[in-house]
């Protein structure tokens, strides 16, 4: 069987941090917004993954891009 997979995508913006992660199998998607943090935009990214990861779990094994 094959092993699902996931793109993952990431806008850092100037207010909000925006997030898509699409499932290269079946093309359905989850949607994600954070507060940007201006002292440090990876704070933002770090924060967003893990909120998709409590939507999604485990789908940071297999993200592709």
């Amino acid at each position: 069987m094959e092993q699902t997979t996931y793109r993952l995508g990431c806008d850092i913006g100037g207010t909000f941090t925006d997030f898509v992660l699409v499932n290269n199998k079946t093309g359905e998607f989850y949607t994600n917004k954070c507060l940007t943090t201006p002292s440090d935009p990876s704070d933002a990214v770090e924060q967003g993954i893990r909120e998709l990861n409590e939507t999604k779990p485990g789908f940071m094994d297999t993200v592709e891009e």
